[in-house]
């Protein structure tokens, strides 16, 4: 009776886990309507707004100069450049100042001085020297495009909004088995699931290709400096203010990033993150929503760490108890539930890979297609390992700052220019 009770218990929490994935990654595509509130709207051809661009670079001497001279491609005229450097980190000190150097109208390097270093502790010390009305993010590895802070202008005087959340997208999804699952990840994630949080209210901000006015941002006194997520603890804190925020994502206008290059890397960064959501979860900042879906809403999505932890000790307790245990035949079945939305989730995003190579004008083989079903449940056992990790890692009051390293892997790939398409509010 016992065993029967768990198996069941346990068969409608991970069916109730699977069926809210595919809910959601499906937002955007529910309707045309939805799909076309996703983009950003075509720019009037004036510029209003002057941008700070932020770029917090911690031994990135490899990638910095080219994310740089990307940002200074930018077809936008009214913006500066600040890199953040460690005051402990002569390699990436180098290459900034020699990028600043080149551009002293253009790019300015302020140097973090704090013994223990983290991301928002130097968006923090960058953020008195900016001079702009709109102040953005972008992480050292990022691959900009040139016509961004056009449509990001655009979208900030034609909504009046205090945010706009621009698009992110991993891009070298052949590097591993790993990285093409991260890929479709992101590309749900940006191109769907930040939507419906947009639209309800609430919402954990990405850590870049993000831009907060500057007198939002410093009533709001910037970033918490040790939350391990400060993106999503600033989405929180602003949601909970009720600040509104538009989010956008275009094929043609994603920043572009790499995957982790190991597969520890990306156990360490999923670590951060979930511990991150975690401390957010803590802060009880998002109580302060105005109604119970969005507290709901918030309560589910910041305490997703708890639930994958716990569907990483279920999921072969499940699978022992069905094989091994003697059940009633009836129950064996209801055992296999959270199979159904399962499936149907791999086979949309199977649709989605394509839709993938489609928008990136890469060419997805039917190989991409195998390697995307096989690696799901290897993908989901790290994903719930980081998860338990960061549990035990926060419960352990283990707060350590782990880097995620960069190779720019993706500046391998083509850099494919979509011609923009006719576009509604986003």
């Amino acid at each position: 009776m016992i065993v029967s009770i768990v198996l069941i218990f346990a068969s409608m929490f991970l069916f109730a886990m699977a069926f809210g994935t595919l809910w959601w990654m499906m937002y955007a595509w529910r309707t045309p309507e939805n799909l076309a509130e996703t983009r950003f709207t075509e720019p009037d051809g004036t510029q209003g707004l002057f941008f700070s661009l932020l770029v917090p670079a911690r031994h990135e001497q490899a990638v910095l100069a080219h994310t740089v001279g990307r940002l200074l491609e930018s077809r936008y005229s009214d913006y500066e450049v600040l890199v953040i450097v460690g005051h402990d980190d002569p390699g990436t000190t180098a290459v900034a100042q020699e990028v600043a150097a080149r551009h002293p109208e253009r790019v300015r390097v302020v140097v973090d001085t704090h013994e223990v270093k983290s991301k928002p502790k130097a968006l923090n010390t960058a953020l008195p020297y900016c001079r702009g009305e709109v102040v953005g993010v972008f992480d050292a590895e990022d691959q900009v495009h040139p016509s961004l802070l056009g449509h990001v202008d655009h979208a900030f005087r034609s909504t009046d909004v205090a945010v706009v959340q621009g698009g992110v997208q991993l891009i070298n999804f052949t590097s591993s088995w790993y990285s093409l699952r991260n890929c479709m990840e992101y590309f749900f994630w940006f191109r769907s699931r930040l939507h419906l949080h947009a639209r309800h209210g609430f919402i954990p901000l990405g850590g870049n290709t993000v831009f907060v006015r500057s007198r939002v941002l410093r009533d709001i006194g910037g970033w918490d400096p040790d939350c391990l997520a400060e993106d999503c603890d600033l989405g929180v804190r602003l949601s909970s203010a009720g600040a509104r925020v538009v989010v956008a994502y275009d094929a043609d206008m994603v920043t572009r990033e790499e995957t982790p290059d190991s597969l520890y890397g990306l156990l360490k960064q999923r670590t951060r993150w979930n511990q991150g959501f975690l401390q957010v979860y803590r802060k009880r900042e998002w109580t302060r929503l105005p109604t119970l879906n969005q507290r709901l809403l918030a309560r589910w999505t910041l305490g997703n760490p708890f639930l994958q932890a716990f569907a990483g000790l279920v999921i072969p307790l499940g699978i022992a108890l069905a094989l091994l245990a003697e059940v009633p035949v009836g129950i064996a079945l209801i055992s296999f539930a959270p199979l159904l939305p399962a499936l149907v989730t791999v086979a949309f995003e199977a649709v989605g890979l394509h839709d993938f190579g489609v928008q990136y004008g890469m060419r997805v083989r039917s190989w991409h297609y195998v390697k995307l079903v096989l690696g799901s449940p290897f993908y989901q056992m790290v994903l719930s390992a980081a998860a338990m990790r960061a549990v035990w890692r926060e419960m352990r009051g283990q707060h350590g700052w782990e880097l995620t390293h960069h190779v720019g892997a993706h500046l391998n790939e083509p850099d494919i220019r979509v011609p923009c398409e006719v576009r509604s509010e986003g």
